[in-house]
């Protein structure tokens, strides 16, 4: 135990250039951005590399099917050896990811580079890994599906066209709703807003912008970009949270109506890893991102359920040691902390100062169709897509806002710029029904769902509490200049999503002791509000 990090963030945190930053990951982004000038300076290099040149600025990004949200089962002795073969596939993705990033030069030579260098050998790797799944699946007497054979090649996705197909467009328009982006390219015709810099930034790391907090294509060369970025002011009104049925509150004037807060702090003493104990377990930077921990203090990639019942806990009611985690956000101001050179942080293009939440509000709420029962111990909850920018938003539970807003407006894929003396707001609304069975599922999502429209549950699940989590931050307002952006901020995420805000999501290991369960659980059926 012990891996997470407890590291105190100077107040003489150094600052850095954008271009030095991005030597870390997006340092292609600098190789791209200068290359890319030169060759449109010169006619020597004649036609056809003027050609390869332009078919290599399209390249942003790299999308591969997700084989983790294809699995059903998996037997309870090939658990650990898949989460492992997981990992590696997560871990493929992120290498090739940076050859691609960093090899702009190359791509703009030979119009078969990207092919032959790095999605063929990335198409072999996977191949090979998801045959040690199946592997892994049959030797402990389970079923391989076949068809997961078929998910091995990935596919690169333009500059010009990084959201389309992705899902995730029209959270902003109507009721937020819609669910219905795959048509619409993401981030265009979102509410009736103008994306002014959706052309002239989004270039998934072919591009970065100049020194201290101006940048093109973000600090570590992927993301975020200006068409990121949106006054919520000038944002029609779309007060529904969730992506489609995802994320909707259960409670409401009816059914079971009383609330339950848990007091867990803000992450004050810096409790981090880049590991996920619930998708990864041991593999060390299994997220590939940084997490902020609250609740529980021993989660990391090792912890058995038996050390994370016997731990300590931030929060202040002692019977709750249930671990909360998200990914952490950050300035893109030029400077650089703590982990600018660790696996999941800047070596992986999550750069810029970690921002602590002001406020972290964790509260449980009823069902407004009726009771809700007890959840089991160990229970855990993956809600929102750390994924979600190129898996698109089947799993997406994404809801940006300010204060003073969050009545009026809930964005889904863009962050809010807020206007003085409001907060930037995160909230995520988790899946509340449950298989009554099962603590975890092969795919970490299906024996859990969310309440349908009426607040009823589907297929035979159960009501139980519905975590609620609220996260505000005091965050410097970015500038949008000239299709770029100036002092960005973003959410952590995996390199080759880009720092999309789509990808929010938050985690949850049910530790509440049993007579704390039970009182919550009184609570919320008998109306009342208790902490």
């Amino acid at each position: 135990m012990g891996r997470n990090i407890r590291k105190r963030r100077s107040s003489m945190a150094t600052k850095a250039v954008a271009a030095s930053a991005a030597l870390a990951l997006g340092g292609g982004g600098l190789i791209w951005a200068n290359f890319y000038a030169s060759a449109h300076e010169s006619n020597s290099s004649g036609q056809n590399q003027t050609k390869a040149a332009n078919a290599a600025a399209q390249v942003a990004t790299i999308s591969c099917p997700d084989v983790g949200q294809k699995l059903t089962s998996v037997p309870k002795g090939a658990k650990q050896g898949v989460a492992t073969e997981l990992a590696n596939l997560d871990k493929q993705i992120t290498e090739a990811y940076t050859r691609l990033a960093s090899t702009r030069q190359a791509q703009a030579g030979d119009a078969s580079f990207v092919q032959n260098a790095i999605t063929g050998p990335l198409k072999e790797k996977r191949a090979a890994t998801i045959d040690r799944i199946r592997i892994n699946i049959t030797r402990s007497g389970g079923q391989f599906n076949n068809s997961l054979s078929q998910l091995a090649a990935c596919t690169t996705q333009a500059a010009n066209n990084t959201n389309a197909g992705q899902g995730q467009g029209n959270g902003q328009q109507g009721n937020g709703q819609q669910g219905n982006g795959q048509n619409n390219g993401g981030q265009q015709n979102n509410g009736g807003q103008n994306n002014g810099g959706q052309n002239n930034g989004n270039n998934g790391g072919q591009q970065n912008g100049g020194n201290g907090g101006q940048q093109q294509n973000g600090q570590g060369g992927n993301g975020p970009v200006a068409a990121d970025f949106v006054d919520i002011t000038k944002v029609q009104g779309n007060a529904a949270l969730g992506v489609g049925q995802n994320g909707l509150a259960a409670n409401g004037n009816s059914g079971s109506r009383g609330t339950f807060t848990s007091s867990c702090g803000t992450n004050g003493n810096d409790n981090h890893n880049t590991d996920n104990v619930i998708v990864a377990p041991g593999v060390t930077n299994g997220a590939h991102h940084l997490h902020d921990y609250v609740g529980n203090q021993n989660n990391d990639a090792f912890a058995s359920d038996q050390e994370l019942a016997g731990a300590s806990t931030s929060c202040q009611n002692q019977g709750d040691k249930s671990s909360y985690f998200w990914p952490v956000l950050r300035l893109q101001d030029g400077t650089q902390d703590f982990d600018q050179n660790n696996d999941g942080g800047g070596k992986e293009g999550n750069v810029g100062k970690i921002l602590q939440a002001s406020q972290a509000q964790i509260k449980f709420v009823g069902n407004k169709k009726g009771n809700v029962v007890a959840m089991p111990t160990a229970l855990r909850i993956i809600t929102g897509d750390a994924k979600a920018f190129v898996n698109g938003n089947a799993n997406a539970n994404v809801n940006w806002s300010c204060t003073g807003f969050e009545n009026k407006v809930q964005l889904k894929d863009q962050y809010p710029i807020c206007p003085q003396g409001s907060q930037v707001v995160r909230t995520s609304n988790f899946q509340s029904c449950w298989d009554g069975q099962n603590i975890d599922s092969a795919n970490h999502r299906t024996h859990v769902s969310f309440v349908q429209a009426d607040g009823t549950c589907a297929n035979g699940f159960k009501a139980i509490p519905q975590l609620q989590v609220r996260l505000v931050y005091n965050v410097p307002a970015p500038k949008l200049q000239n299709g770029t952006v100036v002092n960005p901020y973003a959410v952590d995420t995996f390199p080759e999503n880009l720092h999309k805000p789509i990808t929010d999501h938050n985690d949850f290991i049910n530790f509440f002791s049993t007579n704390l369960m039970n009182k919550m659980v009184n609570c919320i059926n008998t109306g009342k509000q208790c902490k």
